[in-house]
């Protein structure tokens, strides 16, 4: 079942998907290598929005790996998955307006050539997530916070994009500057919606729990 077929069936998808699972198998290992990539890039070419969306490719692996670990478990499990995927996410945002700061006071003009090249390759990366994941794009909250991650991520490598472009115009560091600060405001405006949707969804399963005599936790769970 799909994600797009639960939505039209009335039925929140969960996961339980042998296509999804796969899908989530490939979008970590693109995840984690452009991690790699990106960091060793940003170090080298001094920019700030490299460098944040490196932390966004290793923040979406980590999700990733989360996210296929709890498909198969109880709603609350899956829920609080996605509110600890939501926060870290809100965390990652004030990160990068802290280091979008020191880029300011601190350092130079970022190398344009650099950033334009990885960027280029992080945006297919991205791309190829976002289409590996399109039929998965509704669901609980934890389907959703991969498909949140997946889609920022493509938009933050076309910002990064256009950023090296208008570096290499303006022969300063402030597009850099602005992109970083940007992508801040996406990392916390998807945070602030998986927080919402999973403490919506924590709060079904415990007034379910409730209905049935006891609380559904993770903690509960899994002394049973």
């Amino acid at each position: 079942m799909s994600g797009r077929c639960g939505q039209d069936c009335g039925i929140v998808f969960d996961g339980m998907s042998g296509g999804y699972k796969r899908a989530l198998v490939a979008v970590v290992l693109i995840n984690a290598a452009m991690f790699a990539v990106e960091l060793a890039a940003g170090a080298f070419a001094g920019s700030m929005a490299l460098t944040a969306d490196s932390l966004d490719f290793l923040a979406d692996s980590l999700t990733y790996a989360i996210s296929l670990w709890v498909i198969g478990k109880a709603a609350s499990w899956r829920a609080w998955a996605a509110f600890g995927k939501g926060i870290s996410l809100a965390a990652m945002g004030v990160g990068v307006f802290a280091t979008t700061v020191y880029q300011v006071f601190v350092l130079g003009v970022p190398n344009a050539a650099v950033m334009s090249g990885i960027g280029l390759m992080a945006l297919a990366a991205n791309v190829a997530s976002v289409l590996i994941l399109y039929n998965w794009r509704d669901g609980d909250a934890n389907v959703r916070s991969v498909w949140l991650c997946s889609r920022n991520d493509a938009i933050g490598n076309i910002a990064v994009v256009v950023a090296a472009g208008l570096v290499w115009m303006t022969g300063t560091g402030w597009p850099d500057v602005i992109v970083a600060l940007l992508m801040s405001g996406l990392f916390l405006r998807s945070a602030q919606q998986i927080l919402a949707q999973s403490i919506a969804e924590l709060r079904q399963a415990r007034a379910a729990g409730f209905e049935n005599g006891h609380s559904h936790t993770p903690a509960t769970e899994a002394g049973e």
